[in-house]
């Protein structure tokens, strides 16, 4: 048996960040020799949030609930309609993409909408989730009980999906064609199409699009497909489409200096009115004042066409990109006059303007008896790339000067994502600011005019969502949307892992680094133009890859949050390059482990193993793809990083790869657990109390995310290495405030205890960890009188135990336990007992309930902005929080804050080397924690 030792944490009170500032947070968890270095239990008094929080709370929560106001977009009065009157599952409920028939559609559902410009097609499509069983009992238990309706909805449904983009060139229209006819987008997409096959095709079928190329092509779309195009105003789409984005999207805008990305959050209350500039072949500049209310106000034919125009006349570039690449390699020294080479390398400094100060953009080539080929085709590229630059940030900035406007968001095709061209319109922004104003820069900004297009489609309802109900994950099928790979994930499974078999061969092709800008590189107005360090021009410059958002129309706020607006869930700071290392690393060295768990999950069939190969693939090339660019699909954390692998494995339809494993671990952890509820029940309550404390830490070392932990399941039994581990949890603990936990949960001197009326306890690892550590202290609960509400994953990840499971094992553990038996029954677990219950049966209601509610999340952190709607009803009678294990208690929500009660308990597998340890400390000096 390995060698435990145990450090616990028991904190109540609200000195958290002490343990960040002293290093409690670390990441390492896979060393040589093995030790709990970490058990924590943090626990926070709803005494402790400030009377202006309390005060402010209930208003400002509502506030932040409400989704925001319609948009005023015009809407088209022809526009097709979904009726889901009188629609039904055909054949069995549980398949897994069962068939679902709309005896009523008449008309044929747009899920597309395109953006037709002079050289890209950038097009907008919504596909839907996969269908869940609608026939689940614990479902319809917990929402009775709790009260869980579908109100402040719209009279059509907001469907669950996704939204993907992708983007042609215009002069390859055939392409988009195909691709649309190919996934029956014009008739709704595959899925529709497949809810009523036999329906006869609708002859005046719709789709939304905006841009020159909605008239212009609009006959071809007729012939083509047989769809009419429906044409919307480019402007209204464009203000639309960046709306939505700055409000819905968490991580839309962001700035870029000196090669540094850095994500700005906007108050969607505090958004207008702002200037957006949309630099296309033209530049339009636009003051947005809110929903619908915006104005061109100035503008400048210099832009994206002029860079392009003259570029291919100077350099004869055969692509817009190759000209940005071009200028990657240039110097503009040699054809751009300086404010030096007018005065003799000297600065006039009399008026601010250094020696290296752009006097004159081209102005050598005026006294220079050179011909055209003499210049060097990377310089020219770059002096106009700069001239043009300056010039759109500088006319920027007296126009957001000229309406008192602080914020300016740049977008159009001519960004793309290219960190000069964004450094040169920020510095310009800065400089004649004077630092006052901030260029920022949006991540869809190629798919403003398609976003707006698309929402004017009243019936998806996209204008009335918040920003919890949408989540950016990734571009699974085609990371680095390399070649002729368009950004979505491919939609079928073949395709896509054939695709990654060839992307392993090409993947020393797809980037081109960025060469650092030689010394003296000059700017406009007095100052130096900094290298773009870090950054890369990537061979897909103008693909504008960005993830794909899913649109989860029952996620919430976490109600009990004190204070949603700075909640943070990240607790690791993945900017910090030496951890963002470390973590890829760990993720790197877990996957062939990984891969094995998830073959012999499908029975290790050949088919199992393409599709492991496939995501180990996948899932490497898209930390290759972090590790040089970490803000690639916004910014990163830690609970993004582990959603990513879990999201891949799903991707290649390995939907749980512990599954095998987590029932074994059942099996064996209920096998003991009547001896440990007996060994409990012969306790006095303080003895009890504290014992389950330390069960709950010990239980949560069985976690299949640790390499020390996996080493320690080959050593031993899980009931040894518990009760094992259990015996080292002895006080007292680096951290340790359990006395102020008993006296809440017992009382003392006098005081009667204080029963929580609800628990929220959110499980972590399946087998031991929830049924010998997590079930044991929420039967001591129920005993208490106090209702209890376990909360587990929506998905599986690793060998987490989800929603769907929790039932099953309850009404194991149920079996052996009267209070557990009861409870269960009063809150709908038991099947046998449901139909009693749901009648009011009076043996049933005079037991307090225990209940079950996913999380909605699949992955083993858990970002509280983004919860089931399940969760956040039982949530708003609960006075109790129990966050337990490393994800959820440490890596997220280490620094929350709550309106009530919360304990936190993780314990951390380690075993850095004695001498590493002395010299990083890992845990706090006691003198660190009050």
């Amino acid at each position: 048996m390995a060698s435990l030792s145990g450090d616990p944490v028991l904190e109540f009170g609200d000195n958290i960040e002490d343990l960040h500032n002293n290093n409690i947070i670390n990441g390492n968890t896979n060393n040589n020799k093995e030790v709990i270095d970490k058990a924590s239990l943090l626990v926070r008094g709803e005494e402790n949030i400030t009377a202006a929080t309390s005060n402010n709370n209930k208003e400002g929560g509502e506030r932040d609930m409400a989704p925001p106001a319609t948009n005023s977009i015009h809407r088209s009065g022809s526009r097709p309609q979904l009726d889901l009157s009188k629609a039904a599952i055909q054949g069995n409920s549980e398949e897994r993409d069962p068939t679902i028939l709309l005896p009523n559609q008449s008309d044929d559902i747009s899920h597309l909408a395109l953006d037709i410009g002079g050289s890209l097609i950038k097009l907008v499509y919504f596909s839907r989730h996969e269908d869940r069983s609608s026939d689940d009992k614990r479902k319809k238990t917990v929402k009775e009980r709790l009260g869980i309706s579908n109100g402040n909805r719209r009279s059509y449904p907001i469907l669950g999906g996704r939204l993907h983009f992708v983007k042609f060139e215009t002069s390859k229209l055939n392409e988009c064609l195909d691709f649309i006819s190919s996934k029956q987008l014009h008739r709704g997409g595959i899925d529709s199409h497949r809810w009523n096959s036999e329906a006869p095709a609708n002859e005046n079928a719709v789709i939304k699009a905006t841009g020159g190329g909605a008239f212009k092509f609009a006959d071809i779309f007729k012939e083509r497909l047989g769809v009419s195009i429906d044409k919307e105003d480019e402007m209204d789409c464009l203000v639309a489409g960046a709306n939505f984005l700055l409000k819905a999207i968490r991580h839309e805008a962001f700035t870029h200096m000196e090669g540094h990305k850095e994500f700005v959050q906007i108050d969607p209350n505090d958004l207008f009115p702002y200037l957006l500039v949309n630099i296309g072949s033209g530049v339009s500049m636009i003051k947005v004042d809110g929903e619908g209310k915006f104005q061109r106000v100035s503008g400048t034919n210099v832009g994206g066409g002029t860079y392009w125009g003259l570029g291919r006349l100077l350099t004869k570039c055969k692509s817009f990109d190759e000209l940005l690449e071009l200028s990657q390699r240039g110097d503009n020294r040699t054809i751009d006059m300086l404010v030096g080479d007018i005065y003799g390398g000297m600065d006039y400094s009399k008026i601010g303007l250094s020696a290296s100060t752009i006097a004159s953009s081209f102005g050598k080539a005026i006294s220079d008896k050179k011909e055209l080929e003499d210049y060097r085709p990377e310089d020219i590229s770059l002096s106009l790339l700069r001239m043009i630059s300056y010039n759109i940030g500088q006319i920027s900035y007296l126009n957001a000067l000229r309406f008192g406007l602080k914020r300016i968001f740049f977008g159009g095709f001519f960004i793309r994502g290219h960190a000069y061209t964004m450094d040169t319109i920020s510095f310009a922004v800065q400089f004649w600011s004077q630092g006052e104003a901030q260029a920022m820069f949006l991540r869809h900004e190629g798919f403003l005019g398609a976003l707006g297009a698309f929402m004017s489609n009243e019936k998806h309802g996209l204008d009335d969502l918040m920003v919890h109900q949408l989540v950016e994950r990734f571009p699974m099928g085609a990371p680095y949307t390399g070649g002729k790979i368009h950004g979505p994930p491919l939609g079928d499974l073949n395709e896509k892992i054939s695709w990654m078999e060839k992307f392993v061969l090409k993947g020393t092709e797809i980037t081109a680094p960025v060469p650092m800008a030689p010394p003296g590189t000059t700017g406009l107005g007095g100052f130096e133009v900094p290298s773009s360090k870090g950054c890369t021009l990537r061979s897909d410059a103008s693909a504008l890859n960005v993830g794909v958002l899913h649109l989860v129309p029952t996620l919430e706020v976490f109600p009990l949050l004190a204070d949603p607006k700075m909640y943070e869930p990240n607790t690791i700071d993945l900017s910090d390059h030496s951890e963002l290392e470390y973590w890829f690393t760990v993720l790197s060295e877990h996957l062939p482990d990984l891969v094995d768990k998830a073959v012999a999950s499908e029975g290790g069939t050949d088919d199992a193993k393409r599709r492991g190969d496939a995501f180990a693939r996948a899932f490497s090339a898209h930390l290759a793809r972090l590790m040089e660019e970490p803000a690639a699909y916004g910014k990163l954390g830690l609970a993004n990083l582990l959603e990513l692998r879990e999201e891949c494995l799903r991707e290649f339809q390995f939907h749980d790869a512990y599954r095998s494993i987590k029932q074994r671990e059942n099996e064996a952890s209920l096998a003991v657990l009547p001896d440990l509820l007996m060994e409990l029940d012969r306790m006095d309550e303080e003895a009890r109390l504290l014992t389950l404390i330390e069960g709950v830490l010990a239980a949560n070392i069985f976690d299949w995310g640790s390499r020390a932990c996996v080493d320690l399941y080959h050593k031993g039994t899980i009931i040894e290495i518990y009760r094992m581990s259990r015996d080292k949890m002895q006080r007292p603990w680096r951290v340790d405030d359990f006395d102020l936990f008993k006296e809440r949960m017992s009382g003392s001197k006098g005081k009667k205890p204080r029963p929580h009326k609800r628990a929220l306890l959110f499980v972590d690892n399946s087998g031991a960890d929830v049924i010998l550590g997590m079930l044991p202290l929420a039967r001591e609960l129920l005993r208490r009188g106090t209702e209890v509400v376990l909360v587990a994953n929506s998905l599986p990840a690793l060998n987490d135990v989800t929603a769907m499971e929790l039932p099953d094992i309850v009404a194991e553990a149920a079996k052996h336990c009267d209070i557990l038996r009861r409870a269960a029954e009063a809150g709908g677990l038991l099947v046998d007992a449901m139909n009693n219950t749901l009648d009011g049966s009076k043996e049933n209601s005079s037991s307090v309930p225990l209940m079950v509610v996913e999380n909605g999340c699949g992955s083993p952190c858990i970002d509280l902005r983004q919860v089931s709607s399940e969760l956040a009803a039982a949530a708003k009678d609960a006075d109790l929080i129990i966050l337990e294990g490393m994800g959820r208690a440490l890596h997220t929500n280490f620094n929350a804050r709550f309106k009530c009660d919360a304990l936190k308990a993780w314990i951390q597998l380690h075993s850095l080397p004695l001498q590493a340890q002395q010299q990083k400390p890992l845990c706090p000096s006691e003198e660190a924690v009050e």
